[in-house]
């Protein structure tokens, strides 16, 4: 039966033209699903058959890892990460790796190496980044599940576009032992799955204290909780900057709540504003540090030499601000914010369980579409919040705008994952 499946699966890939896969290796898929149905040992697992797909920054024993940049096009991977490892220890089997924005340095999918991904709802527009492909496969359903990383939004952003479910976790839920980093007191990995219980099941299989990482933490067993009673924040400034029609949708989401029984508070956060700019300057920081063991010594070829135009982007300015007399006016201040923005965000949890809002503030443009860097970068701002503050936030569905998915954030305050995953499963059944 897994077989069977399997076979499915790799012949829609093979005939399907949205660049969702970097690399397929259809005999090790097939041969895998042979060994994984005579496995007495994981038939009652949760994953069980499940053929799911990893972004290409997420390391896999044996697979191609190349942050879809010609930097690491000839890298191939000599071990799994800790979140492959429990996928695989839980029965599920890896059919893929996932086209993405050259080391998740994207909100569009456009900055790939191999080529934009495009949105399987709409075919001449952008599904959204970084984790394109991931999100695109499941959307187009040529996976069961996919895994994506989270920086600023780059789970959430693509889930809304394409009108599946993805989900942030809490900084320190999951390992990122074996991910790529583009910015690592941001980036966490998370699913990208077709519907919210199906990340619920994933995020409780992938999360958990890993000695390889020293920023994760030992969380009970997530279970399913009663909303009934929960009070839900609308935060006023995040339905102002976005579009009309989007806010139309979210508005209409929220009386979902309302007949669950739930109360709606409206709030106030003064420092959306700070979002942006806090999260790119420390996120150019970062990127430049991590990038620095990508000098063709090792493997791969010296970034700076083939990488494409975002990527070159953010190493130069991080590399500006990184010297001594800009860290003090740039750097050392956007931490400051970053603190000040987690205080405010903290207090606003104090009134309420978790808050909804848009998750990007605008539908998805057309491939090919010049936009500035900062016009691209707007599309992140009611993300990258979850990210500077340390939270947990996930997305669904809510309704299409002429055939183009809308998503419904939910966020939660550091380690109320399964506030959010039980919110998300009971709109989901209920809108």
């Amino acid at each position: 039966m897994i077989v069977d499946r399997a076979h499915e699966y790799l012949e829609k890939i093979e005939k399907s033209n949205i660049n969702a896969y970097v690399q397929i290796n259809k005999d090790r898929v097939l041969k895998e699903a042979e060994e994984l149905e005579k496995n007495e040992k994981l038939k009652n697992k949760p994953l069980y058959g499940k053929l799911i797909a990893i972004k290409s920054n997420i390391n896999v024993n044996g697979y191609t890892i190349s942050c879809a940049s010609k930097t690491l096009e000839n890298y191939v991977s000599s071990y799994d990460a800790t979140v492959v490892k429990k996928i695989k220890s839980q029965g599920g089997l890896v059919i893929g790796m996932t086209n993405m924005d050259e080391f998740a340095c994207g909100s569009s999918g456009e900055t790939s190496y191999y080529g934009a991904t495009k949105n399987p709802n709409a075919e001449d527009r952008i599904p959204g980044g970084s984790s394109s492909g991931s999100a695109a496969a499941v959307a187009a359903d040529l996976c069961d599940m996919a895994l994506g990383s989270d920086t600023g939004g780059s789970i959430r952003n693509p889930a809304s576009h394409c009108g599946v479910v993805g989900f942030k976790p809490s900084y320190g839920v999951v390992s990122r032992q074996g991910l790529c980093d583009l910015a690592m007191s941001f980036d966490q990995i998370g699913p990208l799955t077709k519907n919210a219980e199906d990340a619920f099941v994933l995020t409780n299989v992938i999360k958990g204290l890993d000695i390889s990482d020293s920023t994760t933490v030992d969380t009970p067993k997530f279970e399913k909780k009663n909303i009934e009673n929960y009070k839900i924040g609308i935060v006023k400034e995040f339905m102002d900057v976005s579009d009309e029609k989007i806010r139309n949708k979210i508005e209409e989401g929220i009386e979902v709540f309302k007949d669950l029984g739930c109360k709606i508070v409206e709030l106030n956060y003064n420092y959306t504003d700070l979002a942006l700019p806090t999260y790119y300057l420390i996120n150019y920081v970062e990127f430049f540090s991590a990038t620095r063991k990508y000098d063709g010594r090792r493997y791969g070829y010296p970034i700076e030499e083939v990488c494409g135009e975002e990527v070159l982007r953010r190493i130069l300015i991080g590399k500006h601000i990184s010297e001594k007399e800009f860290s003090g006016k740039y750097y050392k201040k956007a931490l400051q914010a970053r603190r000040l923005m987690k205080m405010e965000m903290l207090k606003l949890f104090k009134e309420v369980d978790v808050i909804a809002s848009p998750t990007v503030p605008k539908l998805p443009h057309k491939i090919g579409e010049e936009l500035t860097p900062m016009e691209m970068y707007a599309y992140d701002v009611l993300t990258v919040p979850t990210n500077i503050c340390g939270m947990c936030a996930g997305v669904v569905k809510c309704g299409d705008i002429n055939g183009i998915p809308v998503g419904l954030q939910i966020q939660g305050k550091p380690f109320d994952d399964e506030k959010v995953l039980s919110a998300m499963i009971e709109f989901e059944k209920n809108y």
